[in-house]
């Protein structure tokens, strides 16, 4: 069984870009954020939104932007 809070749609994920840079995003299933590693930040996922917003994100630290899931 699945659980809707840590997972985000495949389907999803698949055509979400980043709103900056249009590069593919990824996702952490740990702090629930969708991950653009071109732009460093990390998009929240609220009750199973992305927001999307860049006002919304956080700048990625640099063990975050080297690291490669």
């Amino acid at each position: 069984m699945t659980d809707k809070s840590t997972t985000i749609d495949p389907k999803l994920l698949e055509i979400l870009v980043c709103p900056l840079t249009k590069a593919p995003l990824t996702f952490n299933r740990d702090t629930m954020e969708l991950i653009s590693r071109q732009a460093g930040l990390a998009f929240p996922i609220r009750d199973g939104i992305p927001i999307m917003l860049p006002d919304e994100a956080r700048p990625l630290d640099d063990s975050e932007k080297a690291r490669r899931d």
